[in-house]
């Protein structure tokens, strides 16, 4: 298919995407092949072919496995938090707990999906040739030939239920080789898709396994243009008004919790931080999952027009992302705004006056 014209679509809550759905998509929940999707913004794939014993799994839980610990004491912060019944208690909580969130937006670049193997998906074979019987009927059938009624079967004559049950088997079984062969075909053909270079595939994949929803929670947004097999622009909204806290929380010697506004270098950094943070993570997620080679992601925030006294949408920061630049970086121990620093980018920051809107980078700024 042509690449002429431009496909998007957003993700964000109450905004409306639109994106071409053409083909079939991928298929989540099955037995033989799955995709666990959870919650809190991790998307894993469990795809296994029953009776052939070959399987490719990304993870089997239902929520987002953490690894970094920022993210993993968040968790255990959230559960003493129901049990403290104490004043000193809740104070000290709530000053940890912020004290973690802001640990937390500045790790998020330390979190991603686990990448995804298309080629090895498009060779799985097929669990069964699809001119005959299953494994699962095939067993089923095998011990509905080879049944012999017991004593007690003939003493209370339940012979022909006993039967009539293991044909029901035999059509359940059946039933399901079906589902697992029809699985096993939709996710061969999205590979192949993938593969091709199919751009709609690629919305496709992003919309089944949504690998940046956990962010929603910090309110971004996210929209999505690709035009290239090779190249994604990724539009950003940081929303860092809402994200970055306005002032510090600390505990007294008393317990109690103080409250101060933050300096604005305190708070720039911070900010910068979480946006540098957070295009990383969005780039290490798009490279985990799609076969692309470049990215350009756009950070977008509201800020105030002096000239109209209106806020606008601007572009504050914009990054072009190459995969083998990626596959170099040290996640655990980078600083994400030095990191950037080593990539093509465009940024006005000031540590007391934060960002200034920049050109945003385009396709027809850098070679693909």
């Amino acid at each position: 298919m042509g690449f002429g014209f431009r496909r998007s679509f957003k993700i964000a809550p109450g905004i409306r995407m639109s994106a071409s759905k053409s083909g079939i998509g991928l298929s989540f929940g099955g037995k033989g092949l799955r995709y666990s999707v959870h919650s809190s913004g991790r998307r894993r794939m469990t795809t296994s072919i029953p009776g052939t014993g070959i399987s490719y799994t990304s993870s089997n839980s239902t929520r987002r496995n953490y690894r970094s610990n920022p993210y993993q004491r968040h968790q255990q912060i959230l559960q003493r938090e129901q049990q403290a019944r104490e004043e000193k208690d809740r104070n000290r909580l709530i000053v940890e707990k912020f004290d973690n969130r802001i640990e937390m937006i500045k790790s998020i670049h330390k979190e991603c999906d686990d990448e995804i193997d298309w080629l090895d998906i498009k060779n799985v074979p097929a669990p069964f040739q699809r001119d005959q019987k299953g494994p699962l009927e095939i067993a089923a059938t095998s011990k509905y030939l080879n049944y012999r009624p017991g004593f007690f079967v003939k003493l209370f004559k339940t012979e022909t239920k006993q039967k009539n049950k293991l044909l029901l088997d035999i059509q359940n079984a059946s039933k399901e080789d079906t589902r697992a062969y029809q699985e096993w075909l939709e996710l061969n053909i999205i590979a192949n898709r993938v593969l091709k270079g199919d751009v709609d595939a690629f919305f496709e994949v992003i919309d089944q396994m949504s690998p940046l929803d956990d962010l929603l929670e910090f309110g971004s947004g996210f929209e999505f243009f690709c035009e290239n097999p090779n190249f994604m622009n990724i539009e950003f909204d940081v929303h860092s008004n809402s994200v970055v806290p306005q002032k510090a929380l600390t505990l007294t010697k008393t317990g109690k919790i103080s409250e101060k506004e933050m300096t604005k270098t305190q708070y720039y950094d911070i900010q910068q931080d979480y946006i540098c943070s957070c295009i990383l993570r969005i780039a290490r997620d798009m490279f985990a999952i799609l076969p692309l080679k470049h990215l350009v992601i756009d950070a977008m925030d509201e800020q105030l027009n002096t000239a109209t006294g209106y806020s606008e949408r601007v572009c504050i920061l914009s990054v072009h992302l190459k995969r083998d630049q990626m596959n170099r970086l040290n996640f655990e121990y980078i600083d994400c705004s030095d990191a950037i620093s080593g990539f093509e980018h465009r940024m006005k920051f000031k540590k007391t006056g934060g960002f200034a809107p920049v050109q945003p980078i385009t396709s027809h700024d850098i070679q693909i």
